[in-house]
């Protein structure tokens, strides 16, 4: 299956020249920090005038494998609660990037929750918008995608452990790309109060922290089940904590603080 881009010309530029050279603004290294390997990153999925700088920043850290599961939530209704899709290419306007069918049975065997489904995928940005990022930095990488419909608690732990497994015993390196926004549409200074609550979670490890200080303090975090299974699965690998690589609100863009999105870019080694 080739799934063509849904959001390009509206998140991102269509025109390939100047969507290289926008991400090539957004992905400056930094000399003082460098890159290195990591298991996992949670990165924003807005339009990236908005959220492209975050998420550059986060890409710029790291150093690619050429296996990569991208985690994203399911906005619409339509479709599965854990989508996957195994065989195929999605289609950007730098080219297409293909799905890695052996990779993809791995994680389905391993995560038996999953269901192949391409309506989940096929409209939504949450993934979309993470791969030219990947294509600029290597463009010989394949993927998985996975869409996440659910915020069962019980469901995300399963799929986290299942992941945990895939990564534990693959041969090469998975690089696992979480895929989320913070909190929605409330005044900035209300927005960075609530979302520095969900990120201290984040970079405990913490994952059924996350989800209770979300339901608690109301935080509209639209990747929470995304970022709750990477969570579960890190925690099971052994990694201790993450690192906020940048944060910012769409105020920080536009100017209106009234009511913002906020964007969180995270590693985890």
């Amino acid at each position: 299956m080739l799934r063509l881009p849904a959001v390009a010309g509206q998140f991102y530029p269509a025109d390939p020249r100047e969507l290289t050279r926008l991400i090539r603004k957004f992905t400056v290294e930094d000399p003082a920090t460098g890159k290195s390997r990591v298991r996992a990153c949670l990165v924003p999925h807005a339009g990236y005038i908005y959220s492209g700088a975050v998420a550059g920043a986060v890409f710029s850290r790291i150093v690619f494998p050429k296996q990569v599961l991208v985690l994203g939530v399911r906005h619409s209704p339509a479709g599965e609660d854990l989508a996957i899709v195994s065989d195929g290419a999605w289609r950007t306007p730098l080219g297409d990037a293909p799905v890695d069918e052996t990779l993809a049975e791995r994680i389905k065997t391993a995560c038996p929750g999953l269901r192949e489904d391409s309506v989940a995928h096929s409209r939504e940005h949450s993934l979309e918008v993470e791969l030219p990022f990947l294509q600029i930095f290597d463009s010989g990488f394949s993927f998985v995608p996975v869409a996440v419909g659910t915020l069962r608690f019980e469901e995300l732990h399963t799929l986290g452990m299942g992941l945990a497994r895939v990564l534990r015993e693959s041969p090469e390196q998975i690089l696992l790309v979480t895929s989320s926004d913070m909190n929605h549409y409330e005044p900035d200074e209300t927005t960075r109060l609530k979302d520095a609550k969900a990120i201290d979670r984040m970079k405990a490890v913490d994952a059924s922290g996350l989800f209770e200080v979300c339901r608690k303090e109301k935080i509209s975090m639209c990747g929470l089940g995304p970022a709750v299974a990477m969570l579960t699965a890190m925690k099971e690998l052994g990694v201790t904590s993450g690192e906020i690589v940048r944060y910012a609100t769409s105020g920080d863009v536009n100017g209106d603080r009234s009511a913002v999105v906020g964007y969180a870019g995270m590693i985890f080694e």
